[in-house]
């Protein structure tokens, strides 16, 4: 029978993780091109991934934006051709439940860190097994550039949470300026006494190093004017890293996380007005093409290309509310929902020689498989812990097939501690979100809707209606067991594994 996402089967491989599909015609591809691979070179393969923050799904050139909306992605754009473009790869929500599910494989009900953690807020990796972790077990030197965000106490720090070496600030940049500009915040900028009563907040208002198992050094506070600067200096800092890399046998793992595009946009002073929009969003756009450019080319020029998983995406869908500062999708609504804008996100992978040139599909994928996926590709797949519920699928043998299919079924969507969704296929089985009518907000979108859930659950083909505006249950209730049995089945696994709250939720 034909492979169908909605009717086709999956297996559960263990207790304690996620069913996945089985294709064994593209299992047995994608192990002797591994394994070719493995022989020719002996080695296993560098992993970077490059993750912005709040660029939106549409604003690639590949995706449908790029020149069309006023800021061209040619670098990036390039490396789609070259590699598979995901359409249907997603984040959670906001950023910080969507990087400790990155690094750890679990949702946000798992590992705890519901939202943000937000000026001090402790965070909440602690007792958690990131992929830096298991990586650096098997030998890999680990390195994490930029924004971190998962928490300023000790245990959530990078350096404690298998990273070799951090560089980059702990938290997300508009805390440490939107008080420092007077367009936003005169009440503040001008009155001395607020102006110390946010510096006394308790949160390091710098950005930081620090190597394994050390203490954080500041570097610089981060000033509007330190801010505009610090991507293009942590692009540096990874390309030296690269560079130094180049003549180790050991294979690395390169966590590189941007500040742009999250609002407020201060491009650095060579981008200013570079792109046709003139608009300090697009002109970060611009720039963080460029420093999607000058990786690629590091690798290239130091002969690490071929042996480099490439990944590229987004925290999270665009951060509406401050429009026109922020990122674009076609879909609806916006970061902080679970609407389609909020957690689709864009995602291109690229490993020339394994994964095929100018593919690109619309398969589920998820943050949770990077975990699985790295661990089968650096050989550790038996290092993925057992004693918690792992939500990721290794999606190995998708990305190395000629023409593979996702081995995901199911994606969940979480708002905070509450179930919104379920899409298998292209139906969206929708039953609790955040409103994102204008009566409630000034820019419908994300964060400041109010939450509304649905007696019947509401269904969206996300085929014919991206917008998410028709609900059609009543034509389409055949599916309605799938959908059901689908939400039963992944709500049972708290029962034998519970539920964490860390930051955000119940506690």
């Amino acid at each position: 029978m034909p492979f169908d996402p909605i009717v086709s089967p999956t297996v559960r491989v263990a207790p304690h993780r996620e069913p996945q599909f089985v294709h064994e015609d593209q299992q047995s591809a994608a192990a002797r091109r591994l394994d070719e691979y493995r022989t020719r070179t002996g080695r296993r393969p560098n992993v970077l991934v490059v993750l912005f923050d709040d660029v939106g799904w549409g604003d690639f050139g590949c995706y449908g934006g790029g020149g069309a909306v006023g800021a061209p992605t040619p670098n990036i754009d390039r490396l789609a051709r070259e590699g598979l473009l995901l359409t249907s790869c997603y984040s959670e929500p906001s950023c910080s439940p969507s990087r400790a599910t990155l690094l750890t494989g679990r949702l946000p009900m798992r590992h705890g860190l519901l939202r943000p953690p937000m000026y001090g807020e402790a965070g909440g990796l602690a007792g958690e097994v990131t992929l830096a972790e298991l990586l650096a077990e098997a030998g890999y030197v680990t390195q994490a550039v930029g924004k971190w965000h998962l928490g300023e106490s000790r245990e959530s720090q990078p350096q404690h949470v298998g990273f070799d070496d951090f560089y980059g600030f702990l938290s997300v940049s508009d805390m440490y300026t939107e008080w420092r500009d007077p367009y936003f915040f005169p009440e503040i900028v001008y009155s001395e006494e607020r102006t110390a009563w946010v510096e006394n907040q308790p949160f390091n208002r710098c950005f930081v190093h620090a190597t394994r198992g050390g203490e954080l050094d500041n570097v610089e506070e981060v000033t509007i004017p330190v801010l505009s600067q610090l991507d293009d200096k942590w692009c540096e800092y990874s390309i030296d890293f690269l560079r130094r890399q180049a003549g180790s046998d050991a294979p690395w793992f390169l966590y590189h996380c941007t500040r742009g595009a999250h609002f407020d946009n201060y491009p650095h002073e060579r981008y200013l007005g570079s792109s046709p929009a003139k608009h300090p969003y697009k002109d970060t756009i611009v720039e963080l093409d460029a420093i999607v450019g000058r990786l690629h080319e590091t690798l290239h020029d130091t002969g690490q290309l071929e042996d480099t998983l490439v990944i590229v995406s987004s925290d999270n869908g665009p951060e509406m509310e401050t429009w026109p500062d922020a990122a674009y999708s076609p879909f609806r609504c916006a970061k902080g929902s679970t609407w389609e804008g909020g957690v689709r996100v864009p995602a291109i992978v690229s490993w020339p020689g394994l994964i095929d040139a100018g593919r690109s599909s619309d398969g589920l994928v998820a943050f949770t498989d990077l975990v699985p996926t790295v661990a089968a590709l650096a050989d550790i797949a038996g290092s993925v812990p057992s004693d918690r519920f792992i939500d990721g699928v290794d999606q190995t043998s998708f990305l190395l097939a000629p023409e593979g299919q996702s081995n995901r079924k199911y994606q969940y969507y979480w708002l905070l501690d509450h179930f919104s969704a379920l899409r298998v296929g292209e139906y969206k089985f929708m039953l609790e979100s955040i409103s994102d009518d204008d009566r409630d907000v000034l820019n419908p979108g994300g964060f400041t809707g109010v939450t509304q859930r649905y007696p019947y659950g509401r269904l969206y083909n996300l085929y014919l209606d991206p917008k998410e505006t028709r609900s059609y249950l009543i034509r389409k209730l055949a599916y309605l067991d799938s959908f059901q049995s689908g939400i039963r089945e992944h709500l049972l696994t708290f029962r034998d594994f519970p539920p964490k709250r860390v930051v955000g939720g119940g506690g």
